[in-house]
């Protein structure tokens, strides 16, 4: 793994706090189950380069 890769926690959208999800630059993330310790919740995020953003539900 090259060390200067980019990386960073993932934080929670809801609340802000610190996940243990760590992603790098190349990380690629669709509908991920992000848990948070801190408001213990769960929400679906995407993430590509390192921008994360709530995923988007399926109209039914």
């Amino acid at each position: 793994m090259d060390s200067k890769m980019k990386s960073r926690w993932v934080h929670c959208p809801i609340c802000g706090g610190k996940t243990r999800t760590k992603v790098y630059e190349d990380t690629v993330l669709v509908k991920f189950p992000l848990y948070c310790p801190k408001c213990k919740r769960e929400i679906l995020i995407d993430v590509v380069k390192l921008k994360m953003v709530p995923s988007k539900e399926p109209d039914a």
